[in-house]
């Protein structure tokens, strides 16, 4: 009977055992995922801060990437406190590469399964519903800052100023100065 006793003993110790364990593991999961958005959002910024300190006063088309993100640490103006490395991938980031040289984003190379699913920071709102940490891309530009097309027009057909307002005949919003190139229409 003690035997019996001592048996059943260290199989309900090895259950709650395990119960722990998987418990501890998604804890730990849960903190690194936490860890891993907070210095992927930080890399996307300083690269945003980056290609608009190179970029400021000077007539360039697209961005401007650093070549390493340790450019990003280097002074005169830092925009990254230190280069860090993939919490979840346990080393450094795959580079998504620009077609025209330089490091505009970075990923984790894990290709587990996230837990969280949704209510992500604006930033990377576009992480929602993605299957794996290696689809967290951090960006820049980054998907979620891409501004929103209304219903019927064309991107970059109406400022800011004058969204939803109806348009005349001539692409011009009434009381809106057409800008150099653009027909006058007098209705």
């Amino acid at each position: 009977m003690t035997y019996l006793m001592l048996m059943f003993a260290i199989v309900l110790i090895g259950i709650t055992t395990t119960a722990a364990a998987k418990q501890w593991k998604a804890i730990v999961q849960r903190e690194l995922e936490a860890d891993l958005l907070a210095k992927g959002i930080e890399i996307q910024n300083a690269l945003a801060l980056y290609s608009a300190t190179i970029k400021a006063g000077r007539v360039m088309p697209g961005e401007v990437y650093p070549q390493t993100l340790a450019d990003l640490t280097r002074l005169p103006k830092p925009f990254l406190r230190k280069v860090y490395l993939d919490p979840i991938g346990h080393g450094d980031w795959e580079y998504l590469r620009a077609p025209t040289g330089g490091i505009m984003g970075v990923r984790s190379k894990s290709r587990a399964k996230p837990f969280r699913q949704h209510d992500f920071p604006a930033a990377v709102r576009h992480f929602e519903a993605r299957a794996t940490y290696y689809d967290w891309v951090f960006q820049h530009p980054s998907p979620s800052s891409v501004p929103m097309v209304q219903q019927g027009t064309a991107p970059g057909s109406a400022s800011p100023t004058t969204a939803g307002a109806p348009m005349i005949p001539g692409g011009t919003a009434p009381g809106v100065q057409p800008t150099q190139g653009q027909p006058t229409v007098n209705p």
